[in-house]
């Protein structure tokens, strides 16, 4: 893949999530404007990995959107194929944080500015221009961003890129759920690289055994190469070829939240690719992608928010030699 313009192009959604921080001293509820997006999240950690980037997405013109658009060019990602929309608002999701850092989503987009994407607004030649091309199904939920999601992937495979899924379930979102199923399934028939978490492994099989789970999925997507599940604060598991490996969650405590955690952990993932490419991948190269992945994903954990929350990575590397 010499000669690509960036390892890594994300398309999909770029929204604020607001997360509890406190009370007023009138004791209400107060909220932090924390920038993110899964794919832009995503971005965020492969740009701290020293990778190129780009987003593709759409934004509302307003005060959000502007606000998105800077932070993303601050982290490093390239924005230039960011759209704005005059009529529709940018999205905004509210984020109730429980006691052990899940989370409960509130969403403002009905519509949302990241819906109304085209297929005219790609930028066909950067996609093609990339080594991975990596989305998930908030951008599957409403017919115009599908058909603009389905473009990009055609052409990124088109252009020789790895294509990398992750489902990012938000029931909310759809319509019905059987919907977001079929938009799944879309998404493992087309993708190398697969992260998929614990709840959607689920959802998509009827399995709480992740060995069972994984295996349905794998018989009927044997496209996948790189098949990865992660189960929150017990660790995460890879699956390649004949292998089977993994590696508990670092549990130092300290958590604060886990919103960007798996989108941290996608792109550890996604950077072990660039730097290893697919082929000949043993147990002590897997084993060392979700340790890694792992110990990133925890330290977001001990942040608020997702793009500003990257850690760096010596921090990794400093955390792993304890």
């Amino acid at each position: 893949m010499a000669g690509k313009r960036f390892d890594v192009t994300a398309l999909g959604e770029l929204l604020i999530d607001f997360t509890e921080n406190g009370r007023s001293g009138q004791g209400n509820t107060l909220f932090e404007a924390n920038p993110g997006g899964a794919p832009c999240n995503v971005l965020a950690m492969l740009k701290k990995l020293g990778r190129s980037c780009a987003f593709v997405g759409k934004v509302g013109e307003d005060m959000f959107g502007h606000l998105l658009r800077d932070v993303a060019a601050e982290a490093g990602i390239c924005m230039d194929y960011l759209v704005f929309d005059k009529d529709a608002r940018t999205t905004l999701a509210f984020v109730k944080t429980f006691e052990n850092g899940d989370r409960d989503f509130s969403f403002y987009r009905s519509p949302g500015a990241d819906m109304m994407l085209t297929e005219d607004e790609l930028p066909l030649d950067a996609i093609a221009g990339s080594r991975i091309f990596h989305f998930g199904t908030l951008s599957m939920t409403h017919e115009g961003v599908r058909r603009a999601t389905v473009k990009a992937v055609d052409c990124a495979k088109a252009g020789g890129a790895l294509i990398s899924f992750d489902p990012n379930l938000r029931p909310p979102l759809w319509g019905s759920l059987d919907e977001a199923k079929k938009q799944i399934e879309y998404g493992l028939t087309r993708c190398d690289v697969l992260k998929i978490a614990d709840n959607e492994l689920e959802f998509m099989t009827g399995e709480t055994d992740f060995d069972k789970g994984a295996a349905i999925l794998r018989a009927q997507y044997p496209n996948i190469r790189l098949f990865n599940v992660t189960a929150g604060a017990d660790g995460s598991y890879s699956y390649y070829e004949g292998e089977r490996v993994f590696v508990p969650a670092c549990t130092l405590g300290g958590t604060i939240e886990t919103t960007g955690a798996g989108d941290t952990f996608c792109a550890c993932v996604l950077n072990f690719v660039l730097e290893r490419g697919l082929d000949g991948l043993t147990k002590d190269d897997l084993t060392a992608m979700l340790s890694f992945a792992n110990t990133a994903a925890y330290l977001v954990t001990t942040r608020k928010g997702a793009i500003r929350s990257m850690p760096e990575r010596a921090e990794v590397e400093a955390l792993l030699q304890c």
